[in-house]
């Protein structure tokens, strides 16, 4: 883990420190990822050997190449991670993907406003949007 990413974990964690809040982000974030990469996987970009490319996975690869530079094993999981989450949402109707990323949100909401009683950490450094699915996945695996 680079200092980076113990600095980014660290300033993530100051905003998540009620049992509560990291309850509604252990459900909401990965409720988020999951109807994100389920909307980008219906944006198809270009073909290649039959399969066709959309924007989920080019957005997968863009994020893992930035966990790469934060934590190789880390980056690793999460890309195993997403690409479950990719093939749960890929099928997944719209109207779904659409209520789950709403949900979650709605979780995160609760989390912050309701338990911890202070703004996201998105709201101070937008590189926490990244971040957080990281530091759940680090907090799944053993490894903050």
């Amino acid at each position: 883990m680079t200092p980076t990413l113990r600095a980014h974990f660290a300033d993530y964690a100051s905003f998540h420190g009620t049992a509560g809040n990291k309850a509604c982000h252990y459900v909401g974030i990965p409720l988020i990822v999951l109807a994100l990469l389920a909307l980008l996987a219906r944006v198809p970009l270009f073909a290649v050997g039959g399969f066709t490319v959309t924007l989920a996975e080019v957005a997968l690869v863009v994020v893992t190449a930035y966990y790469l530079t934060l934590d190789a094993v880390l980056a690793a999981i999460m890309l195993a991670a997403s690409v479950g989450l990719l093939m749960l949402g890929r099928p997944m109707p719209v109207w779904v993907a659409a209520a789950l990323f709403v949900l979650g949100w709605i979780f995160q909401f609760i989390g912050h406003y309701v338990y911890e009683k202070r703004s996201p950490a998105f709201y101070r450094n937008l590189a926490h949007l990244l971040v957080g699915p990281l530091w759940i996945v680090a907090k799944a695996v053993g490894r903050t």
